[in-house]
């Protein structure tokens, strides 16, 4: 990254285009949207930058008609100046809201299910979540809507940024997806 990041203005943008779904301190104002506080700068800069049509693609490679809209009036230098505001902040956590839940879903975080093909997440996404910038987002204490929608964002083609997280959701049952987000938001 050859950026000069100035995260003093990354606030200022994020205080006026990103702060009514995203809140002022990155936590999401509502469980639909993700908790950015503290995730790889790389990895929300990617993101940014996959809101956006690329030349020669006929639509963004992750679709969200909201998203796109503030995306398309970012620069390149606002993606790693926002990007850079809310890596740096503190990071919010989730909680786990059924223990039930969360057993099921810390199986598969832990050992995927084999006969399915489903690796164990923690294998790219780190066993307490931290992930590995660029390529992994931390996980650890998302909103467990957010996390739902995503993995059936995958499924479902919405979210074409990454090709084995779609293989891997479309062997995903909706029980199995509701008991990830829920140990995913516990999960520290």
């Amino acid at each position: 990254m050859s950026v000069k990041i100035d995260t003093a203005r990354g606030q200022a943008i994020a205080s006026q285009v990103c702060i009514s779904c995203h809140g002022v301190e990155g936590g999401g104002a509502t469980g639909l949207a993700p908790n950015l506080a503290g995730q790889h700068i790389e990895y929300l800069y990617k993101q940014l930058l996959d809101y956006k049509t690329k030349s020669g693609d006929k639509a963004p490679k992750r679709h969200n008609p909201i998203m796109a809209s503030f995306a398309s009036i970012l620069s390149e230098q606002d993606m790693w100046d926002v990007s850079a505001y809310f890596a740096g902040l503190p990071v919010k956590l989730a909680f786990a809201h059924s223990q039930e839940m969360a057993v099921h879903g810390q199986q598969i975080w832990r050992g995927g299910i084999a006969e399915r093909g489903v690796p164990a997440c923690a294998a790219c996404h780190g066993p307490t979540g931290a992930g590995m910038p660029v390529q992994y987002p931390r996980l650890a204490g998302q909103w467990q809507d957010y996390t739902i929608g995503q993995l059936q964002a995958f499924q479902q083609g919405e979210r074409a940024n990454n090709d084995p997280m779609q293989a891997i959701a479309e062997r995903l049952s909706d029980k199995e997806i509701k008991a990830l987000a829920e140990y995913i938001a516990g999960l520290r």
